[in-house]
């Protein structure tokens, strides 16, 4: 597992079991669109991370502080 990938699952964990899930704000890339939903949904959305891969995850917010960003070459085009 990469260091990201690890980084992001701890963000992801802290999010669900110590903190309110409702203060997070994901931003994932859906084909050639950002789509940017509440934690909550996006984790209904993707099944639990089964229908939309940890991968796709492009930024996570807590409140208003950004909280994960994913280190890409590619530019990310809203």
């Amino acid at each position: 597992m990469g260091k990201k990938k690890g980084r992001l699952r701890e963000i992801l964990s802290k999010a669900l079991y110590h903190e309110d899930i409702h203060m997070y704000t994901v931003l994932y890339r859906d084909f050639e669109r950002i789509v940017q939903v509440s934690l909550k949904d996006f984790l209904c959305i993707s099944n639990n991370l089964e229908t939309i891969p940890i991968t796709r995850i492009i930024e996570v917010w807590r409140n208003d502080e950004m909280a994960y960003k994913k280190m890409s070459s590619l530019p990310v085009q809203p």
